[in-house]
């Protein structure tokens, strides 16, 4: 895994421009820490920070196709879990390589495929292609869109970045928020394409940018279809465990040391099981994968549940790992340590956002500081209920009937900040537009009842929306701290056969999630297979939301945070007793914290 940044003017001369490639990389380095490296050309600059996973001394960026003369560079993020096959086929039509690196493979297949490069690759990735012969940039983004890829104009091209904060160092970008951004950031829709930053875009998963003399064209290469579904219950469950363990299998690859997350739940515990067995028949009966939980110094004797937890998840998660037999740790956080300022502010930065889940995204990043002293890839859950069907909104009725983003109903309005209203933003027509324009893009199959079709949209705005923010999450504060986290749920063809499989298959046995439940017999504990959906913990400490309290009354002090916040609706929040501080009301605290502290770093201007 690593951090891709460029940038492109057919109106001026890179090589002049050194610094300014430079410094863009270096603001990736936290995605890079073991090497860094630029090209520069006569219309292009291209700059690579690396995570080294796969031929450590092999794949160094950015990688040219012949060390004289090259005619072609990348920039590449990501893994690429078929390149083996990719290089034997490879081969097969002439092509040589100098290294193991599954990079060389996406560069030669660039070679023998152009623009049509993506359609082969199964895998996470996001890459710059500058094609010096056809004066070409072409910027390629995976399927689901677990990688991120930012661009925006510059005079004469477009620069390109991993991360917004790389855009920033370029002297022509600047950090903006205007109306629209603020809409995008509170509104909680979770678009693909706009972001928070005013000209700053995001390449769409499963799209393709190409820019050239002739302008910039964008396209998609792939998104989920509806077609027909013919297996029955057995063959659906037998195929479910295969393409999971597929998935797994592939992704188990790596030149460094690999760990899973292990929460208690059936997701990662099914993932744990697979990886775990395949590992022993690669390495040895006696073959143990490392797993890691997270909870709280106090989650015993604190918890409470909530809308999203039902249960302390680390006692299922060390039953789990017994049952496995894996090489399993509890990394457990004193509650008082999420409210340190720099640790929050460390957050802020990683995510160049202000919206987060407040000690959610803070004990995240912590866990991964942690899991980086002993392993660099980890193989996470992610995703399951969105494939699957794991969320409370697929079998609600409320949810169904509801004209709305079904998680709005879940969270309700308290899940977002209130915004002052003489901004008049508008949010509730926003909120409407974008919902009608998602599920105008839910395909439909042929036959479907408006019950199947009514809960295909479910699942496409899931996975097309929600998952996004899940995903930008995950990857932001794993890649800060150098720690590479794949998601093996987000195999697209995994997805595809779920999405077409009927809603009465994936609810077979009135419970969430039938499908994995079946695929995941014999894998995991009773106790976990068919425990309910739990969410990621939280810390249920009256101290910490004392000191939560604090910390928001003094980011309203701040002007600019009582410019954009409704004070008169986060009144309430802050005169809750601690102990009483219910987590919807709790989150906007958070969320006025991180402001705060957004505001603090990026010093965006403000147009609004």
């Amino acid at each position: 895994m690593c951090g891709v940044t460029g940038w492109v003017s057919f109106h001026r001369d890179a090589r002049s421009h050194a610094p300014v490639i430079e410094a863009m990389t270096a603001t990736l380095a936290p995605r890079g820490p073991d090497a860094g490296g630029v090209w520069l050309g006569g219309h292009a600059a291209v700059g690579h920070r690396r995570l080294a996973v796969i031929d450590p001394a092999g794949g160094a960026q950015p990688m040219t196709d012949r060390p004289d003369e090259p005619a072609v560079v990348l920039t590449y993020s990501g893994e690429v879990y078929n390149h083996h096959a990719l290089r034997a086929e490879l081969r097969n039509l002439g092509h040589t390589f100098r290294t193991r690196s599954d990079t060389e493979v996406v560069l030669r297949a660039y070679r023998q495929w152009g623009e049509d490069v993506a359609e082969h690759l199964d895998g996470m990735f996001a890459f710059a292609v500058w094609d010096e012969r056809a004066q070409r940039l072409l910027l390629v983004r995976d399927r689901l869109g677990v990688k991120p890829l930012f661009w925006a104009a510059v005079d004469g091209g477009l620069a390109f970045a991993s991360e917004p904060k790389a855009l920033f160092a370029h002297p022509e970008i600047h950090p903006r928020v205007d109306a629209d951004g603020l809409r995008e950031a509170y509104s909680l829709l979770f678009n693909t394409g706009p972001t928070v930053w005013s000209g700053v875009r995001e390449v769409e998963p499963g799209g393709v940018l190409v820019l050239d003399r002739g302008g910039i064209r964008e396209r998609r290469y792939w998104r989920l279809e509806a077609r027909p579904h013919h297996d029955d219950r057995g063959t659906t469950v037998d195929r479910v465990r295969e393409l999971v363990a597929t998935a797994a299998h592939s992704q188990l690859e790596a030149d460094v040391p690999v760990c899973s997350l292990l929460s208690g739940g059936i997701d990662s515990t099914v993932l744990t099981a697979l990886l775990a067995g395949e590992l022993r028949r690669r390495e040895g009966p006696d073959a143990r994968i490392r797993s890691y939980a997270v909870d709280y110094s106090d989650q015993a004797e604190q918890f409470t549940g909530d809308v999203l937890r039902t249960g302390h998840d680390t006692p299922f998660a060390a039953e789990a790992g017994a049952y496995i037999g894996t090489d399993h740790s509890t990394v457990v956080l004193d509650p008082r340590s999420l409210l340190d300022p720099e640790h929050r502010r460390a957050v802020v930065v990683a995510r160049d956002s202000p919206i987060g889940v407040g000690d959610m995204d803070t004990s995240l990043h912590l866990l991964f500081g942690r899991i980086r002293q002993h392993s660099t890839v980890a193989l996470s859950g992610e995703a399951a209920d969105e494939v699957f069907g794991g969320y409370p909104w697929f079998h609600d009725p409320k949810a169904l009937a509801a004209s709305a983003f079904p998680w709005l109903l879940v969270t309700g309005d308290e899940a977002a900040m209130p915004l002052n209203p003489e901004l008049d933003l508008r949010i509730g027509e926003f909120r409407d537009d974008t919902y009608a324009d998602a599920l105008a893009a839910v395909p439909h199959a042929d036959g479907e009842t408006a019950t199947e079709h009514r809960q295909r949209e479910m699942q496409h705005v899931s996975l097309t929306r929600w998952l996004r923010q899940l995903l930008h999450r995950k990857d932001r504060l794993s890649m800060a701290q150098g720690l590479e986290v794949r998601v093996p749920y987000c195999d697209h063809r995994l997805v595809e056969y779920a999405f077409n499989t009927t809603w009465g298959l994936r609810s077979f046995d009135g419970r969430e999630k039938s499908l994995l439940h079946a695929a995941g017999a014999g894998l995991a504990p009773e106790s976990v297979l068919y425990r309910p959906k739990n969410h990621y913990p939280a810390t249920h400490h009256p101290d910490y939301n004392r000191g939560l309290q604090e910390m928001a009354r003094d980011a309203l002090s701040v002007p600019q945070v009582r410019s954009l916040a409704d004070e008169s609706v986060i009144r309430p929040s802050l005169d809750t007793p601690p102990e009483r501080l219910e987590w919807g009301h709790r989150l906007r605290l958070e969320r006025v914290v991180d402001l705060a502290l957004w505001l603090d770093h990026h010093r965006p201007e403000l147009a609004l």
